[in-house]
């Protein structure tokens, strides 16, 4: 498939605002119809989602408050990729730090992107499986509560707007079709 006729080039490229964790860029950009536009747009280093399935055939899930709705949510546990991080890295790492549990076998099941209209990030979905309980090792800040769901309730709480965050019903659905035998296991 020939993509090119959809492809924008662009011509010039500033950084608008720099943050911890983003990089805001306003880039002029000439379209495939030769008309010229503007993009603004999000850099982000990437983050995981973990799919963390205990011996119960439960979910872990956290409930977190989220700054930017000033509301808690329930999420599967996740995080950023730090620089230079292997994603499997980070996976078991945020783990580790806010579930407490640490797992036997991972799976890489895919990728998703979040927000494409104003963002480059990108979420890895883990299926993690062989969970132990180990301790938890909280940021500094990271307040949370770790509960288990099936992942019939979890569904449920999608469809009754209890869970809204786009990468846990993402890699809900996954890990449903996964689990479900639906779909086979990545090689």
């Amino acid at each position: 498939m020939d993509d090119s006729r959809f492809t924008e080039e662009t011509l010039a490229s500033e950084e608008v605002f720099t943050g911890r964790l983003l990089h805001v860029h306003r880039d002029e950009v000439r379209l495939p119809d030769g008309h010229d536009s503007i993009r603004e747009w999000v850099d982000h280093p990437g983050a995981v989602v973990v799919v963390a399935l205990l011996d119960n055939g439960k979910l872990l899930f956290e409930r977190q408050y989220r700054y930017p709705l000033r509301r808690v949510f329930i999420e599967l546990p996740a995080g950023k990729i730090d620089a230079g991080e292997h994603i499997l890295d980070t996976a078991r790492r945020e783990l580790r730090e806010e579930t407490g549990y640490k797992a036997k076998a991972w799976r890489h099941l895919g990728t998703m992107h979040p927000c494409i209209g104003y963002s480059n990030e990108r979420i890895e979905i883990f299926l993690a499986q062989g969970l132990t309980y180990i301790g938890h090792e909280l940021d500094d800040g990271e307040i949370l509560e770790v509960v288990e769901l099936s992942v019939h309730d979890a569904l449920l709480s999608v469809r009754d707007g209890e869970i809204t965050d786009a990468k846990t019903i993402t890699a809900l659905l996954w890990a449903e079709k996964v689990l479900s035998g639906a779909w086979p296991l990545p090689a």
